[in-house]
């Protein structure tokens, strides 16, 4: 693509904006505009230069509003972005899940008959890697709908049966972020749309989960040591649902799905770092104050007892850039920031709480 002569992005910029003045600078030109209705205004600037392989961004000073426009950075193609790569990690983590499903399944068994390994391993692997999938899924729908090219989801393999199978997933962006609204909706679409399935998936492995008695329990307590398991609210919920929720149960494969799930949604909606709910702070609270929910969100974990992941966010938020809008003036509107406060509600019931608040 040819790229726009100095006159022609002239010609654009005062096609949209009211421009006031004009400086040449070795590396951009600079317009100073008039601020009404800039918002709106710079979205439809920002997209049709990106069309052109030229990049603009807001600043605001005492004297106005400054426009810039310079030249797209030339991104150098990593590893990362290799085409193979998403398709083998996807492979690799469904391995990793249908083996841990296999051996959760085989255990379970040998307290309450609840199905064939081979058979529960897909099931456990539909409902984890569905509950990722659509995770990444509505982040993947809402960049689209805001223009926003991006990779296919990487899945992340974890460790099966001694540890957890899948480490959850991510995507890369490959466009410009124009503004605070449209770095909040991408954020925030991933976590609802996974809590949804992870919800669907918790009543179901609710209802797979075998009570065994009390005589039972104690003897494998003492005997093998078995792990108690913080529960979210939500899995509290499920279980009260069929009435099993102060009782001994052991964990189907399709119930430790929905634990995964939620545990996955809890710490992406954390307001830290480069996590969805790091995104929707950013967003909402700038740069200053992005990094004071961080540290905050970092001593939530270790209360929790998750202090390895947060000293994981701590190591990553000192190497990591900023999130930074092209237009990081405009504020985020009004009912984004309403569903800022129903995200941290939904963290809290995503959470794996050390106590329960259902009698």
């Amino acid at each position: 693509m040819t790229e726009p002569t100095q006159e022609e992005l002239i010609s654009t910029v005062s096609s949209i904006f009211d421009v006031t003045d004009i400086i040449t600078n070795p590396e951009s030109l600079e317009f100073k505009i008039d601020s009404n209705n800039f918002k709106y205004k710079f979205v439809i600037l920002a997209r049709k230069l990106e069309l052109q392989n030229m990049l603009t961004r807001l600043e605001k000073s005492p004297e106005g509003m400054h426009l810039f426009v310079s030249r797209m950075p030339q991104v150098k193609r990593k590893w990362l972005s290799k085409s193979w790569l998403p398709r083998i990690l996807f492979a690799v983590t469904v391995t990793m899940v249908l083996i841990d499903g296999y051996f959760r399944t085989d255990f379970v068994n040998t307290l309450s008959f609840i199905g064939n390994p081979a058979e529960m391993s897909v099931l456990y692997a539909f409902a984890l890697i569905g509950i990722l999938g659509v995770h990444e899924s509505g982040h993947l729908i809402a960049a689209k709908k805001h223009k926003i090219r991006t990779t296919w989801p990487y899945f992340i393999p974890g460790v099966p049966v001694f540890g957890i199978p899948t480490f959850g997933a991510l995507i890369q962006s490959r466009g410009i972020m124009i503004n605070r609204d449209i770095l909040f909706d991408i954020a925030v679409a991933g976590p609802i749309a996974g809590l949804i399935i992870a919800i669907i998936v918790s009543m179901f492995g609710a209802y797979t989960s075998p009570v065994i008695d009390n005589m039972l329990a104690d003897e494998f307590d003492d005997g093998w040591q078995l792990m108690e398991m913080n529960l979210p609210i939500f899995m509290t919920v499920s279980l009260e649902i069929f009435d099993k929720n102060n009782t001994h149960i052991v964990m189907s494969p399709i119930f430790f799905a929905a634990w995964l799930g939620f545990l996955i949604t809890f710490l992406n909606l954390l307001p830290a770092w480069q996590l969805d709910g790091g995104h929707m702070a950013r967003a909402l609270f700038g740069k200053k104050w992005h990094k004071i929910a961080t540290y905050a969100s970092m001593g939530i974990l270790v209360v929790l007892g998750w202090w390895f992941m947060a000293l994981i966010i701590l190591m990553l938020s000192t190497r990591s850039r900023d999130v930074h809008p092209l237009d990081d003036i405009s504020p985020l509107s009004k009912n984004r920031k309403r569903m800022f406060i129903v995200v941290l509600i939904l963290g809290f019931l995503c959470a794996p709480l050390p106590f329960s608040i259902l009698p």
